[in-house]
């Protein structure tokens, strides 16, 4: 199984190979996904020290007191990721095919086709 570091370096290799190719659904899916990893990593709010008074905004005292680390995802996590997606992406097409919108729903199958393919 991938770790994250793995996928992000095949999304970003796949991010140069669509903009050179200029594939405007390939480049949309990838740049989400490439964001949705990065949320999932975003620093952990609670895990912040607890503020000090007397100290400009609210912050603590001392230089990178306030600093938190970023999460540590693990490949379990990061494939649940890319697997919730393409669930979107399915369940976005599905609506929009009942709803007569092919067009839209042609696109979001490419998508969905996109990330099958770095599976």
């Amino acid at each position: 199984m991938r770790g994250v570091e793995e996928w992000k370096s095949l999304l970003r290799a796949a991010l140069r190979e669509a903009l050179r190719a200029r594939q405007s659904h390939a480049v949309a899916v990838i740049r989400e996904t490439l964001a949705a990893i990065d949320n999932a990593e975003a620093a952990d709010s609670s895990a912040a020290p607890p503020v000090q008074h007397g100290v400009i905004a609210g912050g603590v005292a001392g230089v990178g007191a306030g600093e938190v680390a970023r999460r540590v995802l693990s490949p379990e996590a990061v494939a649940a990721i890319v697997e919730r997606e393409m669930q979107e992406r399915r369940e976005a097409a599905e609506t929009y095919a009942a709803l007569g919108r092919d067009d839209e729903a042609r696109k979001l199958r490419l998508q969905l086709e996109v990330l099958a393919s770095l599976l």
